[in-house]
C-alpha cells in the first residue's frame, strides 16, 4: 500500500499541517552516508540496467564507480565548499558522478542539455563548478561556454572528443582512496545537497539549491529492492534526483535510457521490465495515453504510477488508471525549491481533481492579495513551510527573498484551496491569469473544458491580447490518434459547453502535432502561443 497522508487544520491560525515525521535513519546521516551504507548491505543485487547503452551494473559495482569518481575529486583538491557542473543524459555512469558528489559533501549544479551557450555561460558563471561532467555531443558548447572560468576540467561521459577533455572510463580505472568514507557534512543537514535550475520559461533560469535534507524521502518509504523503477528525468530535473536518490536508498533495480522521450518506447520497457514506480510527466502521460500500443500493453507490474510537474486531464488519468491491476495512481505537487514532494493523492475517486494531502513534516496556507489567510474552499495563493533551512537561489538573494518570506513560508505563486477534508486544488498559476473585458479568467477554465472532447490528447491556452477586449482566448491542441478534429469543432465545442463570454476561445485555435515544451518537459505556454502567432503572421 502507498503511504496515505493525513491532514489536520488550525481553524484559528488559518494552516493546516501534514503528520509527524517518522524517522527511518539517524537523523545525523547525510544523504550520501545512507547511499553509501546502504548500498552495501546488497552489493550483488542489480542497481542499474541501460536499455539504449545495453549496460548493467550490480550495486557493489555502481558503489564502486562512486567511490572512484569521489577519491578522484578528493585528488584534485575539491572541497565541500565547491561546485561540480553536470550537463549530461540518463548514460551509465551519471549515476557514479551523483553518489561520488553526495559521498563528499559537494553539490552538483545540474543543467539540461538543451540549454543554448549562452544560458550554459551564464548559470556555470553563478556557481563556477571547478568539474563539469558532459556528453561528447555538448562538450565544444560546454568548453565555450566556460572558457573564461579558471581551472575549470571537462570529464565526458561519452563519445569523447580527441584531446580537452577527460574520459570517464579514465576516472573509473583510478584507484580508491585508502579506507574511503563518505564525508560528514561541515554544516550537517542543512548542506547543499545539489543545485537545479528553474522552469525558466521566462528569462534566464535560476539556480535553487536543494538542502541535503531527509525529506526527499517523502513518500517513498514503500520501496523496497523488488522494486524496479524508471523516469525519464535526467539530473537537471527534481524527479531525477529523487528516482536516483531513492534508487540508492531502498536498493531498487532502476531503469535509465538517454534516447528522446518515445511513449512507445517507454510501454515496451513497463511490459518487458516488469517496471513497478515510475514517475511521469503529465505531457508523456498524454503522449502515452495517445499512441496505438497503450491499449495493448501489460501494465500488471506497475505498482505506483507517480506524475507531477504539471496538470494531467482527468480524462488521461481514467484511461491510466484503467490499465493499471492496482490503485496506484499518484497525483504529486510540489516545487523544487522545497527539494521535495508537498502533497501526494491517493484518492481518486474521491477527489479526482486534487493534489492531495500534505506529506509529513509539511504545513500549508492559503493567503489573499493581501496576505491574509483564508479558510476552506477560499481561493488563494498557495503558501508552503517545510522547516527546514534552505540556502535559496544560487547567488540570487533578491529573487530568495520575493518566493519566502521571513516567517520560512514558500509562495509558490501558484493559486488554490483547500477543501473541508484538508485536500489541495491548484486552480492556476498567479502569472497565467487573463483578463477580458475587465473580467479576470483563467486558461484552465477552457482547459478543462476543451480535454473533456473525446478527441483531444492535450491541450494548451493562452491569452492573445486584443486592443479592445485584452486577453482573448486561444486553444491548441493535440488531437488522439486516429480521431479526426478541426480547429473550429474546438471553437464550437466551448461555445456550447458555457455561458461566459470572456472564456470563450474569442481567439480561435490551432491543432498541433505536439506541444510546445520546456527543456524539463512541461508544456511551455509562452513558446506555444508564440508559435501560434507566427503561424498567424505567415497567413
Amino acid at each position: 500500500m502507498p503511504y496515505v497522508p493525513a491532514t489536520s487544520y488550525d481553524k484559528d491560525l488559518k494552516i493546516w499541517s501534514g503528520d509527524e515525521i517518522k524517522e527511518y535513519f539517524a537523523p545525523n546521516l547525510s544523504i550520501g552516508e545512507i547511499i553509501f551504507h546502504e548500498m552495501r548491505r546488497h552489493p550483488k543485487l542489480i542497481a542499474q540496467i541501460s536499455t539504449t547503452e545495453e549496460t548493467i551494473l550490480t550495486r557493489e559495482e555502481l558503489h564502486s564507480n562512486a567511490m572512484r569518481v569521489a577519491s578522484y575529486m578528493r585528488s584534485k583538491g575539491l572541497l565541500q565548499s565547491d561546485i561540480v557542473g553536470i550537463i549530461a543524459r540518463n548514460t551509465t555512469h551519471i549515476a557514479a558522478v551523483a553518489y561520488g558528489c553526495f559521498f563528499n559533501g559537494i553539490a552538483f549544479h545540474s543543467l539540461n542539455i538543451a540549454y543554448d551557450r549562452g544560458t550554459i555561460e551564464k548559470l556555470f558563471s553563478i556557481t563556477r563548478p571547478r568539474i563539469i561532467f558532459c556528453d561528447g555531443d555538448e562538450y565544444e558548447k560546454v568548453r565555450e561556454a566556460t572558457q573564461d572560468l579558471e581551472n575549470v576540467e571537462i570529464v565526458t561521459m561519452r563519445n569523447h572528443p580527441e584531446g580537452g577533455s577527460t574520459p570517464i572510463l579514465q576516472i573509473l580505472s583510478s584507484s580508491i582512496e585508502d579506507n574511503f568514507l563518505p564525508v560528514r557534512l561541515e554544516q550537517g543537514i542543512d548542506q547543499t545537497l545539489a543545485i537545479l535550475c528553474s522552469s525558466g520559461t521566462t528569462g534566464t533560469p535560476k539556480a535553487v539549491t536543494l538542502t541535503n535534507s531527509r525529506k526527499i524521502l517523502a513518500g517513498c518509504h514503500s520501496l523496497t529492492t523488488s522494486d524496479v523503477q524508471y523516469t525519464h528525468s535526467g539530473l537537471d530535473w527534481i524527479s531525477g534526483v529523487l528516482t536516483t536518490i531513492t534508487s540508492g536508498v531502498y536498493s531498487t533495480t532502476r531503469i535509465i535510457t538517454d534516447n528522446v522521450y518515445d511513449p512507445v518506447y517507454v510501454l515496451r520497457l513497463i511490459e518487458d521490465r516488469k517496471i513497478t514506480w515510475t514517475l511521469q510527466a503529465p505531457s508523456h502521460m498524454a503522449m502515452m495515453v495517445n499512441c496505438p500500443e497503450f491499449e495493448s500493453t501489460d501494465f500488471s507490474s506497475i505498482r505506483y504510477f507517480l506524475f507531477g510537474g504539471g496538470r494531467a486531464s482527468v480524462e488521461t488519468q481514467k484511461l491510466i488508471r484503467s490499465r493499471l491491476s492496482s490503485d496506484g495512481l499518484i497525483f504529486m505537487y510540489g516545487l523544487t525549491e522545497l527539494g521535495a514532494m508537498a502533497t501526494m493523492n491517493v484518492h481518486f475517486d474521491d477527489k479526482p481533481n486534487s493534489v492531495g494531502r500534505l506529506l509529513s513534516g509539511l504545513k500549508a496556507k492559503i493567503v489573499s492579495e493581501e496576505g491574509e489567510s483564508l479558510g476552506p474552499d477560499e481561493l488563494g495563493e498557495v503558501c508552503i513551510r517545510n522547516g527546514q533551512h534552505w540556502a535559496g537561489y544560487f547567488g540570487n538573494q533578491q529573487e530568495t527573498r520575493k518566493i519566502r518570506d521571513p516567517q520560512m513560508w514558500f509562495h509558490t505563486g501558484d493559486l488554490g484551496y483547500m477543501d473541508y477534508d484538508g485536500f489541495l486544488y491548484i486552480v492556476e498559476r498567479k502569472k497565467d491569469m487573463l483578463k477580458y473585458q475587465s473580467i479576470m479568467y483563467y486558461p484552465n477554465d477552457i482547459e478543462t473544458i476543451i480535454s473533456k472532447m473525446p478527441e483531444v490528447a492535450e491541450v494548451c491556452v493562452f491569452g492573445v491580447w486584443d486592443e479592445v477586449n485584452g486577453d482573448e482566448a486561444v486553444a491548441a491542441v493535440v488531437k488522439r490518434q486516429g480521431k479526426e478534429l478541426k480547429a473550429q469543432d474546438i471553437v464550437d465545442y466551448v461555445r456550447d459547453h458555457t455561458e461566459a463570454k470572456y472564456k470563450q476561445l474569442n481567439g480561435g485555435a490551432i491543432i498541433m502535432e505536439e506541444l510546445k515544451r520546456s527543456p524539463n518537459g512541461k508544456t511551455n505556454r509562452m513558446a506555444t502561443k508564440e508559435y501560434f502567432l507566427n503561424i498567424k503572421g505567415r497567413q
